[in-house]
């Protein structure tokens, strides 16, 4: 490879952000990285117009860090305050570089993962072959590793390099849970579908000030003193989560996804009134009328499922099931389905019947932000969602809702089923949020969706038979009976936790096991693509599944995978420790 032609790199993800002084270089080097083949995240700004240069140093940091993208590139006028900013954030090692040899080296000898420019310094020729040298070159190891460490240990003095990250030490017990609990996660695959790995950004506001505030009521409408903060952040929620859905209103405070449910159930529905939602048992949630759920208990559920032939929602069983019962309210939405829902079908036949129309879009949100599925706002006149899970928030819940039902949403969520909110949860949203609006979010959504397609076409070169056949979003099914008929989900998840492959069994259509024992398996991309993670790795992950399940109670396999599992994890750290 020549300099300034990075061939060598042309899968890689790069994320270029600039300030007013800096964004026609960006511009050039964009469109250089594009050329290439590189996969480019545009993070801004994109004209003369003043900016702040640490608004888009930290941008491209933040997307290093969270490994939406594999390396950056920063530019502002002298290309120096831009990479303090970027250097600012945990696990970035930023080098403002002036021709190819101070670029290769910010590599080899520094490990650098974002390369910055001053524009006014440094001719853009010369700014495009320096480039290339920072993208040929790799970290030499060796004499370089202890350096590094004691730049990693600065500031660090006498804290311990894992859970003092995110938590106050002091209590020894917990302490210990602590690490172990980070340890687990950076050495064993995350594939529950409904995990995610939160920015530390998100982290730090969940255990912020924040916690200490009560706050019953709405912003101006508290029944305590001392809110004006609160309000604003639970403002600043609202207002970025309406703008990524286009949806009238928004209520941030529910705690969970369950709990979210529960309220819209309170302001659409009476006790008994008949209700339409997805059967468990094909792959709808446990708050979609199960009988051993509150849902099932007060509201009179009748459950659609899938096709028998492709496994898909059947649409037409629906609709007849909805002519046949009339029901106040139907809800769409899974917990397990791996393909599109289309909300279009549901709005037609709701409006046929008179009902409602709730959509409960707790695993696809992140995917709905970034268009990889079709949003439902508007053909819903509610929608539910968990604001962790794709959106790769803090844990929590969110309604959104046309304004005609905005009064009784937020009655059903104060004071008819939740007291004052968390105040601190509330906040980290508002930065989860932010988070989505960013350019490179959509590409991270994106790439979840095509890892989940490579892990189900790499399962199925093993003999695993998926539900459907395969998988159009985040979350894939196994059928384990065609693998092994003695094989139960339960079996398997054990088997592949001891392996350092943590997932969850989960019932497939009609299963004839209990839901404790289950005939599946449920996996998800989203955890394993913000760590950077590509097809390449979802081969090896089925292919780890694959020998494990082979021999689940074979020790020596076990151990072998998981010390395989750990290598792997190694190089793909979902923090900087």
């Amino acid at each position: 490879m020549t300099h300034g032609d990075p061939s060598a790199a042309q899968t890689m993800v790069v994320a270029l952000g600039a300030d007013h002084a800096g964004w026609e270089l960006k511009d050039r080097l964009a469109q250089h990285l594009r050329t290439a083949g590189c996969d480019v995240v545009d993070l801004g700004t994109n004209g003369p117009a003043p900016v702040d240069y640490p608004d888009y140093g930290a941008a491209v940091g933040e997307a290093v860090a969270a490994r939406t993208a594999e390396l950056g590139v920063a530019v502002c006028g002298s290309g120096i305050g831009i990479a303090i900013a970027a250097g600012k954030v945990p696990g970035i090692r930023a080098a403002t570089v002036h021709d190819e040899t101070s670029a290769r080296l910010a590599r080899q000898h520094n490990d650098a993962n974002v390369v910055c420019f001053g524009a006014r310094l440094i001719d853009p020729k010369l700014a495009i072959a320096a480039l290339g040298a920072f993208l040929e070159a790799s970290f030499e190891g060796g004499r370089h590793e202890p350096r590094l460490r004691k730049i990693d240990g600065i500031g660090r003095a006498g804290t311990p390099p894992r859970a003092a990250r995110w938590a106050q030490r002091g209590d020894p017990e917990m302490d210990t849970l602590l690490d172990a609990e980070l340890e687990r996660q950076m050495t064993t695959l995350q594939l529950i579908a409904s995990e995610n790995f939160a920015s530390p950004a998100v982290m730090a506001v969940t255990g912020s000030v924040f916690t200490n505030k009560y706050s019953e009521g709405y912003p101006r409408r508290r029944y305590y003193g001392g809110n004006v903060h609160a309000d604003a952040a639970e403002q600043l929620a609202i207002d970025r989560i309406k703008e990524l859905f286009g949806a009238e209103h928004a209520n941030v405070q529910p705690h969970s996804g369950s709990q979210a449910n529960a309220a819209a159930y309170l302001a659409l529905l009476d006790i008994g009134d008949t209700v339409m939602g997805m059967s468990l048992d094909h792959g709808g949630h446990l708050t979609h009328g199960s009988p051993v759920n509150a849902s099932g208990k007060l509201y009179d559920f009748v459950s659609y499922g899938l096709t028998r032939s492709d496994e898909r929602i059947d649409y037409e069983a629906m609709a007849e099931l909805a002519r046949e019962h009339r029901p106040k309210l139907i809800v769409a939405g899974a917990t397990a389905y791996p393909r599109r829902i289309d909300p279009k079908p549901f709005r037609e036949v709701c409006d046929e019947v008179g009902a409602a129309f709730m959509f409960d879009a707790a695993h696809i949100a992140g995917l709905i932000v970034a268009g990889v599925h079709p949003n439902p706002v508007p053909f819903a006149d509610v929608v539910t969602f968990t604001t962790h899970k794709t959106m790769r928030g803090p844990r929590g819940g969110t309604i959104l809702c046309t304004q005609e039902y905005a009064k009784r949403i937020d009655s059903a969520v104060f004071p008819g089923s939740q007291g004052g909110p968390l105040d601190h949860a509330v906040a980290a949203k508002a930065v989860g949020f932010a988070e989505a609006a960013r350019p490179d979010f959509a590409a991270y959504q994106s790439r979840i969706v095509t890892n989940a397609a490579a892990l189900a076409d790499a399962l199925g070169s093993h003999g695993f038979r998926l539900v459907t056949g395969g998988t159009d979003n985040h979350l894939l099914l196994i059928d384990l009976r065609t693998f092994d008929p003695d094989l139960t989900g339960k079996a398997a998840q054990e088997a592949l936790d001891a392996a350092g492959i943590t997932l969850n069994r989960n019932a497939i259509p009609d299963d004839p096991r209990s839901p404790f024992v289950t005939s599946g398996l449920r996996m998800g991309t989203p955890s394993v693509t913000t760590q950077g993670m590509t097809p390449s790795e979802m081969a090896q992950i089925a292919e780890f599944t694959a020998r494990v399940l082979k021999a689940p109670d074979d020790v020596g396999v076990i151990a072998q995978v998981r010390a395989e599992v750990a290598e792997l994890c190694a190089a793909f750290p979902p923090y900087d420790r």
